[in-house]
């Protein structure tokens, strides 16, 4: 099968990229970044190197492909002029156009849970915004939105805070739920679903454990040696003090702490909690291993 995946060589992309070449596949990369060209050859996938905001260079790449895989690159949560809903929109409707006009008939689009929600879910309504636009596709076109949850590697952020103050400390987690997903079980999921035939529009979770914040301190905490570690429950106007203090798009940290009252109020995974998954196989205490890593070298 010819697959096309954007996203180039990140978190999800790149293990996808392998899982699907050693499954004998087809596979382009898309990457805004020359530098990665050989990385990608090296892995056994083609390279196209152009940007996603080029319509005419996602329309030639998708051409003759069987399916393609979509999805948002981050941006920097720091640049004062990043508007958030416009830039999802934005690829969005090229990735739209460039579908129409290719003839690609099967995506597989990166979402999010929370997607569900047109309002009260911050800054993953851009992701909300992109499903619409996909699912606005003529119908013989077939889409599988995966939403995976909370990512592992989102804790990263709060290492200086740990460092500092011995704490976590955010307005969401303490004794509430957070259903936390690995990368790589992202990946395989997406390979799952590439393997399935499937035709409409469908959704599915991704999700790899499910955790309170206080059990994700306790093994965080275990894995660097401060067994007491503990997570805080702290209103948002606290968490917005301190994340604009520190240069933060003032937008950008508004949509935040919504996502994360939203998380918290139990809003944010209603869609998910009436279609939980099969959990996947990486868990904290694997990851934890990772964070030990990065936090020793900080």
């Amino acid at each position: 099968m010819k697959i096309v995946l954007t996203g180039s060589l990140g978190h999800i992309s790149k293990p996808l990229a392998q899982e699907l070449v050693q499954n004998e596949h087809d596979v382009t990369v898309i990457s805004s970044n020359v530098e990665r060209q050989e990385e990608i050859k090296t892995l056994g996938a083609k390279a196209a190197i152009g940007s996603l905001a080029d319509t005419d260079f996602l329309t030639n790449t998708f051409t003759g492909a069987d399916l393609v895989y979509t999805m948002v690159p981050p941006r920097d949560f720091f640049d004062p002029t990043y508007d958030m809903e416009a830039y999802y929109k934005g690829l969005g409707e090229n990735y739209a156009q460039a579908i129409a006009a290719s003839g690609v008939k099967k995506v597989i689009n990166l979402s999010t849970f929370g997607a569900h929600l047109n309002k009260g879910n911050g800054i993953l309504l851009g992701a909300h915004l992109v499903e619409q636009t996909l699912n606005a596709l003529p119908e013989d076109v077939s889409i599988v939105h995966m939403r995976p949850t909370s990512f592992f590697y989102n804790l990263y952020a709060y290492v200086d805070m740990i460092k500092s103050g011995g704490i976590i400390a955010a307005n969401y987690g303490g004794d509430h739920v957070i259903p936390w997903v690995a990368p790589v079980d992202i990946a395989t999921a997406i390979a799952e679903e590439i393997e399935t035939p499937f035709s409409g529009r469908k959704v599915r979770y991704v999700a790899s454990e499910e955790l309170t914040g206080n059990e994700t301190a306790r093994i965080l905490g275990e894995a660097i040696g401060k067994s007491d570690l503990q997570w805080i429950l702290i209103p948002g106007e606290q968490v917005r003090q301190h994340l604009e203090g520190v240069g933060m798009n003032k937008k950008i940290v508004a949509g935040m702490i919504e996502m994360y009252d939203a998380l918290y109020s139990g809003l944010l995974a209603e869609d998910y909690n009436l279609n939980r998954p099969e959990l996947g196989k990486t868990k904290l205490v694997d990851f934890a291993k990772e964070f030990a890593g990065a936090f020793q070298q900080k």
